[in-house]
């Protein structure tokens, strides 16, 4: 499976007690190669889950690979954020728009379903997503 991982996925995977736990790790398990990321969902992952080693361990053991440089992307991410402003969209979320067009064969994986459905990619294809059902 070739994807983008969002903070929510990263956070239900390794949380026991999340909602979407269960999804989550069911589809880790068809995890083939690293899921691709970006430095702001591993930090906010880190907040949600109160544990940098906790989210180190996740790109040491090959789960995801951070694959973004946001300063070379700046105008595109400025761009997408004048774009949603009125859906106030975080650093992380506009990251994984940005990345989903530069790796269009990779899926969002995000149990943010309501904003991922709105965004779109290329500003106007639908952004191909995993969600819990």
């Amino acid at each position: 499976m070739k994807g983008i991982a969002d903070t929510g996925f990263l956070v239900a995977f390794a949380n026991r007690s999340d909602a979407y736990h269960a999804w989550a790790v069911n589809v880790a398990k068809g995890v083939t190669e690293p899921l691709l990321t970006c430095e702001a969902v591993l930090a906010e992952t880190a907040f949600h889950l109160q544990s940098v080693p906790l989210v180190l361990s996740m790109v040491k053991d090959g789960l995801v690979e951070v694959a973004f440089d946001c300063k070379s992307q700046l105008s595109q991410l400025a761009a997408l954020a004048e774009r949603y402003a009125d859906r106030n969209p975080d650093l992380a979320d506009l990251c994984l728009i940005r990345m989903s067009e530069l790796y269009p064969r990779h899926s969002v994986i995000t149990v943010d379903r309501a904003d991922f459905h709105i965004y779109r990619r290329n500003k106007r294809e639908a952004i191909p997503l995993i969600c819990p059902p």
